[in-house]
């Protein structure tokens, strides 16, 4: 008998010698037959269950199973990827192929002009001087010269990505991005990814590092339309490849990062600092490397590139035009297809677009010739030489369909790359105050003293009064009034925004809370970014761009309604329109708020800084006009930004040193003691605006304030203004009249005694502040 036998038979044996069970009952109630098997087999299958219950997991899981799944899925992948990598073959070169003009039309259908002689010129490597090479190399791939091609980490990482919805990542070689750049397209897929991949290895296999190498520098893109290091070369420096010095090589090489950010003729301060710290990055790995000798490096100091250079036939508007409607279209493929701006960039470039523009050709036309009349005409260079740093930029906007039917956007393309139009880089300065007062109303702020605010609300209009907080405690901001004229002490809202009265709308703001002047200044249209609700905001010192205003007082006209300005009618690639979104959005201030905004700036064209050039010019002929002056800090720059009920139009000057760009005073230019606000932009937008803007359309405004639906009073004229210039730089030309409009409410008392002639300007004048360690006055301190 073998054991296992024996162990058995003592188990049956011992089962027979067990004493029978008890039940706990009579002994009349003895267990039935069977039942004591029966629960002893219960028992034990409660003991075996109760072990299978703590054990069935452990099972299920143990670290041998979860090894073989583990090394299952990894001969499943492998096994995936040699079919992948028989199956792909490296496919011909596409970049080529995939090079199209792109279209562009006025709203009539009619071609204003094409684009697509792509600005690309293959050179051979040997072409390139070594170091050169190499600061691509050291920007990218350090160890392109020993890799397989490939960067699994990185390329896991980029799935990973694209798979979440994270959109790129860096991790790819010089090889991968050759590959995804010559063979294959700038999709964020899976599938592209995967090839990507594949064909890498494949390459690397069978190409030269040189020749891999001189495929990447030629068919990456460096912006400006640029592809390839010889076309970068002579856009950015005007040098053939071949004479590229090692820093301006480690510059190009740094702009592969992010054409877009990094050109410097149109990078943000921010982006013109990371992409200094991205050129030193490109060195110091040279250094490291033992390509470049540290002590070379040390004496190497950032080339700043050469202006752009416009292709041919983007002379005069043209070229801002293309400019703006590619820009408005890589904004919206980001948004849809959650790529990076150079993607888009690189979607868009001579790929075969079609664009249909909103511009109206006549409408352009009149534009044109009233920035031609109203200031080109009116400047002298040669006897002036103030006269060269005036850069004009306007925008005109239908407020019904948020079209841009009109744009200017400097004196021509060819000559001034930067459009002025779209320039966010000076500040809006007075034309900032109906925001403010569109807060008050949409939020329903009180005065301190716990009144509404509104048209007829009496402000102190005291210059460098101290602004105060709910708490009665000055908030260290004191701003002067135009010529530190003061106003009195019970100044109505209307009155100060015919005179644009500094010291009304500053405590206004902190009434308010500029947290909900920005949030309403957000809403309206402007890119407030991150700036902190400072009370010197107030006075519009942050930066802006007229198509940004336009958009603001679009919104305004319209009721309310957002409006986004827009120069794309229909973008089509391949028969296939692409669907931008509409300009009209939703409500984002109530009817009233806006109309009564609308009704109060009626008063600044007809009593206020505007009157001379819009409410007096001869061709108004009866039109309802709205609308806000406004000039900055140091006349550096001048606004009028107004409108009709069926068109919304904002002018800009700036100051502009010809030959630094960096921004100047406007005094003395054309002759005048300064630039203002109510002069130039304002006589510009009345040209253009009584040339083409409808006749018979009135405001159709929900409102019972303002000066548009309650009748003024107005004093007797004041003598003629002196034409000798003030001590103190003024902004705005006076009216011949005071423009106070008190309401016909017997409460309410004029600002001023009709003796007095207040003087018209808006100027960000220098204010009083608090001892901060941050410049109010500073928009990229807070940014």
């Amino acid at each position: 008998m073998g054991r296992a036998e024996e162990r058995r038979a003592r188990q049956r044996g011992g089962r027979r010698a067990a004493p029978p069970a008890r039940s706990s009952g009579t002994p009349s109630e003895g267990v039935a037959p069977g039942g004591r098997a029966a629960a002893r087999k219960a028992a034990a299958r409660g003991k075996k269950g109760t072990k299978n219950g703590k054990s069935g997991i452990r099972r299920l899981f143990t670290w041998k199973k979860i090894l073989g799944t583990f090394l299952g899925f990894c001969l499943l992948g492998i096994g995936a990827f040699i079919v992948m990598y028989m199956m792909i073959d490296v496919p011909k070169g596409n970049a080529k192929a995939q090079e199209q003009s792109n279209i562009y039309k006025y709203s009539n259908g009619s071609v204003m002009a094409r684009e697509g002689d792509t600005n690309r010129e293959i050179v051979d490597l040997s072409e390139v001087p070594k170091p050169v090479q190499r600061t691509f190399v050291a920007a990218e791939n350090k160890t392109f010269y020993t890799d397989s091609g490939v960067d699994l980490k990185g390329t896991a990482r980029g799935l990973l990505n694209t798979l979440s919805g994270k959109g790129k990542q860096g991790g790819s070689t010089i090889t991968q991005q050759y590959v995804k750049n010559y063979y294959l397209d700038q999709d964020q897929t899976v599938t592209r990814k995967l090839k990507e991949l594949v064909i890498s290895l494949k390459v690397d296999r069978t190409t030269s590092k040189d020749k891999i190498l001189a495929g990447y520098i030629n068919t990456s893109y460096y912006g400006r339309g640029a592809y390839g290091i010889q076309a970068a070369a002579q856009d950015y420096y005007r040098v053939d490849a071949k004479k590229l010095s090692v820093a301006q090589g480690a510059y190009l090489a740094a702009l592969l990062q992010a054409p877009s950010q990094y050109d410097w003729a149109v990078a943000s301060p921010t982006g013109k600092k990371l992409v200094q710290a991205r050129w030193n990055y490109v060195l110091d790995n040279m250094v490291k490397q033992g390509w470049l000798d540290q002590t070379k490096r040390a004496e190497m100091t950032f080339p700043k590139p050469e202006e752009p250079r416009a292709a041919p036939g983007l002379e005069g508007q043209k070229g801002y035009f293309i400019k703006l409607a590619k820009q408005q279209l890589e904004k919206q493929l980001m948004a849809k297809e959650n790529i990076t701006q150079d993607e888009a960039e690189a979607r868009v470039e001579n790929s075969g677009w079609t664009f249909t523009l909103n511009i109206d050709k006549k409408k352009q036309a009149q534009l044109e010739k009233s920035v031609k009349d109203q200031l080109t005409k009116q400047l002298d260079p040669k006897k002036r030489n103030v006269d060269r740093n005036v850069q004009a930029g306007a925008v005109s906007v239908d407020p019904k369909t948020g079209k841009i039917v009109a744009l200017y956007g400097g004196t021509d393309y060819t000559k001034h790359f930067y459009s002025n139009a779209n320039r966010t880089d000076y500040q809006p300065a007075s034309t900032f105050k109906p925001v403010i007062l569109a807060a008050a109303l949409e939020n329903a702020s009180e005065t301190q003293s716990g009144k509404a605010i509104g048209a007829n609300t009496t402000y102190d209009g005291t210059s460098k009064r101290q602004v105060v907080d709910s708490n009665g405690n000055k908030v260290g901001f004191a701003p002067e009034n135009e010529d530190d004229h003061n106003y009195g002490k019970q100044v109505t809202v209307q009155t100060a925004m015919n005179q644009s009265i500094n010291s009304v709308f500053a405590q206004m703001g902190v009434d308010v809370g500029m947290d909900k002047v920005l949030a309403t200044a957000t809403k309206l249209g402007m890119d407030t970014g991150k700036l902190r609700p400072l009370p010197a905001y107030t006075l519009g010192t942050m930066g802006a761009s007229p198509i940004q205003m336009a958009g603001v007082y679009a919104t305004l006209d319209n009721h309310g309604k957002q409006v986004t300005p827009t120069i794309i009618k229909s973008a089509e690639q391949g028969g296939t329109e692409f669907q931008m979104p509409d300009p009209i959005g939703e409500q984002v201030i109530s009817r009233e708020a806006a109309d009564t905004v609308t009704s109060v700036l009626t008063g600044v064209v007809n009593d206020g800084t505007a009157e001379k050039s819009v409410q007096q010019n001869p061709a108004r002929d009866g039109r309802k006009v709205a609308g806000k002056t406004g000039t900055s800090d140091d006349n550096k720059s001048a606004w009028f930004t107004g409108y009709t009920p069926d068109l919304v139009t904002s002018v800009g000057l700036f100051g502009e040193n010809y030959k630094t760009k960096a921004q100047a005073k406007m005094y003395g230019v054309g002759g005048e003691p300064r630039v203002n606000g109510g002069g130039f932009p304002a006589e510009i937008w009345a040209e253009y605006t009584f040339g083409v803007a409808g006749k018979n359309t009135k405001f159709d405004l929900d409102t019972d304030q303002g000066a548009a639906v309650q009748p003024t009073w107005t004093p007797s004229p004041t003598p003629t203004r002196s034409e000798t210039p003030s001590s103190t730089p003024t902004t705005e030309e006076p009216s011949e009249t005071p423009s106070e409009t008190p309401s016909e409410t017997p409460s309410q008392t004029p600002s001023q005694s009709p003796s007095q002639s207040p003087p018209t300007g808006e100027q960000s004048t220098p204010v009083e502040i608090s001892t901060s360690p941050e410049n109010p006055f500073d928009p990229n301190a807070d940014q």
